[in-house]
């Protein structure tokens, strides 16, 4: 589909092919200098670690065309290192994170077109993504990597505006202790979807998955990082080894405190402990803040602010992360790359 024929207006979260995007192969201990591609097929050896042991990562990230025309990559620095991280639990080779936002850059720069204008609310959504690949058979760590990034145009998460939906609690577990929970590898969500699957059949959103090793503690909401506000407005985050490190979440942290004057803290978060919170929510790229209007948790169902309206915190919260990423609101120093 060419720019020209997109409804920009009308977009979903689907996989729109686009006209470039970046690869570089990594061999005999170095990555290449890389090149934009029109071709979105990867040829790879049916002995690949990625298929076959799951050695692979990825990352998800926008860039935003602002009121004047010019474009916004939102902290890209952030997915380099956490890239990295994943890189290194999984003994692949980390890109520096130099050439990755560089190659975030040229990729939004060869599809400008499929930028969705403002005032659509929609973003360009890259996924760059790190496979092992190769002659291999036996269970060990790849000798050959391509890392990628692709875009696609997408439009708000929220058609409707931002709603509150419910969720449920699994009885799966997301990721083990001490295993991959802190990584982004398709294992985690691979392993996520029926659990999915089951928190639909039953009309919520999705499930909310515990700790895995006390079943106590809420850890992540589906694919996103949970938070809530207490009665004495401090905006509390989970902490825990086997969550992913939403770059979302770490962002709305600092403007808790820093813009909205809240105390923001990562602490454990109980499940029997949700009365202390007057909103919570779910955060990470995808939808910036989905508000939470109910948890079902076994036979209990606990509604925080409302199961219709989103509340006035997470209301701010979000006006004031969506305006830095469209340029509408001056962004804390480096959270921001420009394209153009």
């Amino acid at each position: 589909m060419s720019a020209k024929d997109i409804d920009f207006n009308n977009l979903g979260f689907n996989y729109i092919k686009t006209d470039y995007r970046f690869r570089s192969n990594y061999k005999d201990g170095q990555w290449d200098a890389g090149e934009l591609t029109s071709d979105n097929t990867v040829t790879i050896s049916e002995g690949s670690p990625a298929l076959h042991y799951g050695q692979q990562c990825f990352e998800g990230l926008k860039a935003y065309r602002c009121k004047d025309g010019s474009i916004n990559l939102f902290r890209p620095d952030r997915n380099a290192v956490r890239m990295q991280q994943s890189c290194q639990r999984l003994l692949m080779p980390e890109v520096p994170t130099d050439v990755f936002v560089e190659a975030c850059r040229a990729v939004v720069k060869a599809n400008e077109a499929y930028i969705p204008p403002y005032g659509t609310g929609g973003s360009l959504y890259l996924r760059p993504y790190l496979i092992g690949v190769g002659d291999n058979i036996g269970v060990s760590p790849a000798s050959e990597y391509i890392f990628s990034i692709f875009c696609m145009p997408v439009g708000p998460y929220f058609a409707g505006g931002l709603t509150p939906t419910n969720f449920v609690v699994s009885s799966y577990d997301r990721a083990a202790p001490n295993g991959t929970g802190a990584a982004k590898v398709g294992g985690n969500y691979a392993a996520s979807f029926i659990a999915g699957k089951e928190a639909h059949e039953r009309k919520f959103s999705d499930a909310i998955y515990l700790d895995p090793a006390t079943h106590t503690y809420i850890e992540e909401v589906g694919a996103a990082n949970f938070f809530g506000i207490t009665a004495n407005d401090e905006f509390v985050t989970p902490l825990s080894p086997s969550i992913l490190p939403s770059i979302t979440k770490y962002s709305l942290l600092y403007l808790a405190e820093h813009r909205l004057g809240l105390k923001a803290t990562e602490r454990k978060v109980a499940i029997a402990d949700l009365a202390e919170f007057k909103e919570a929510g779910a955060c990470g790229t995808a939808a910036v803040i989905s508000p939470i209007g109910g948890i079902q948790h076994g036979d209990d169902f606990h509604v925080f602010y409302s199961e219709t309206e989103v509340g006035p915190i997470t209301k701010r919260l979000y006006d004031e992360l969506v305006g830095i990423q469209y340029g509408d609101v001056e962004a804390p120093a480096d959270w921001i790359v420009k394209v153009n």
